[in-house]
């Protein structure tokens, strides 16, 4: 059992280079003659893209774009499939004592508003995260073979998770620029009683009392939510795919079918989505308030709330991400199945490190 859990320390997802290079058996281990070689994994993997025709090449501007495509679906469904959940959500956020939890969040905005109360602020959501998943996931594409070509492939391979940070961080900072005004528009919405019930009534209201600053206000907390959020997201996700092809799936990927694929990126997706949720509550919190006042800013809100108040509504949450990010990663994934996008294997070695490790004859 306690080989089972040292074995598991030393996959811990955010190693560094050195703990990296222990973790897959490659330093301090020299190759013993006696020893036949083992089948080269490359190989295997070499071959089975060879079988399989792509639609474009790898880090092209349809591939991006493709992508792009990928990230509005994922992104834009999902969080509309949810708006019944996150109204409540935030309410509870806002209004804590009339609102005291999610099944009585539930039962009195169905008493007040009805049925079609739980679907208030869809349009705003769509189209927000939409435009959101657009520069989320096609950004990150772009960024992450920016950083690989501009570290190189050894390094690139010896600092994975940094650079799935960094990508990820880099594509996050465009994208809540996008997201900054549906996203207002949707708080009021779904916050201020009798305020506006649609989309249409409520931008030129906003822009009427406040100018476009009502629309941007909320972009720094917006950055604060979602750059962790979404750090976590995509690094967390690429590293938990590595680890359950290692250590849980009990054939190497090139072998698994499509549909197995998909399976594993929900699985990973989901484990991804619970620590998404707890990284980027606080600041969650904090920008339903600020959304809903007018004059605050974030760190007045912030000293408001204290230590309990910004984990008010982080079950729901938990939920909510959880559930939305293995969907967005499903999703994002069968877009590109669909559409025979290259799906790069986890990270190996480059040759030519294996070469100066002494690592190959």
């Amino acid at each position: 059992m306690f080989s089972s859990v040292a074995h598991l320390a030393r996959a811990n997802p955010f190693n560094a280079p050195h703990l990296q290079l222990v973790h897959d058996g490659l330093t301090g281990h020299r190759s013993s003659p006696a020893a036949p070689p083992g089948p080269p994994r490359r190989s295997r993997n070499l071959a089975a893209a060879a079988v399989e025709e792509y639609s474009c090449e790898y880090g092209s501007m349809k591939f991006y774009a493709l992508c792009g495509f990928g990230g509005v679906l994922s992104c834009g469904l999902t969080h509309t499939a949810v708006v019944p959940l996150d109204l409540v959500k935030c309410r509870m956020q806002v209004d804590p004592q009339k609102y005291k939890g999610i099944f009585n969040g539930f039962s009195v905005t169905l008493k007040e508003d009805g049925v079609c109360g739980l679907a208030k602020g869809w349009a705003p959501t769509f189209i927000g995260y939409s435009m959101q998943g657009l520069c989320k996931f096609g950004f990150y594409e772009v960024f992450k073979v920016l950083y690989s070509n501009m570290l190189g492939e050894e390094n690139a391979y010896l600092w994975c998770t940094s650079l799935y940070l960094a990508s990820s961080a880099s594509a996050e900072f465009f994208a809540d620029i996008a997201l900054a005004p549906m996203e207002s528009a949707k708080f009021q919405i779904q916050t201020q009683p009798g305020y506006a019930n649609t989309l249409r009534d409520a931008a030129p209201k906003m822009y009427k009392e406040e100018g476009l600053k009502a629309f941007y206000k909320g972009v720094a907390p917006l950055w604060m939510r979602q750059i962790p959020y979404t750090m976590m997201k995509f690094a967390c996700f690429e590293r938990t795919v590595e680890a359950l092809y290692k250590f849980v799936v009990p054939k190497p990927r090139s072998e698994c079918t499509k549909a197995e694929q998909l399976v594993v990126t929900f699985v990973a997706g989901y484990i991804a989505g619970v620590f998404c949720a707890i990284v980027s509550h606080p600041a969650d919190s904090v920008v339903s308030v600020l959304n809903k006042e007018k004059g605050s800013s974030a760190s007045q809100v912030l000293q408001r709330l204290g230590f309990k108040g910004v984990w008010k509504g982080l079950f729901a949450r938990i939920i909510m991400i959880g559930t939305l990010t293995a969907l967005q990663w499903f999703i994002y994934d069968s877009v590109k199945v669909y559409f025979r996008l290259p799906r790069p294997p986890p990270p190996e070695m480059p040759e030519s490190l294996k070469k100066k490790l002494g690592l190959t004859q």
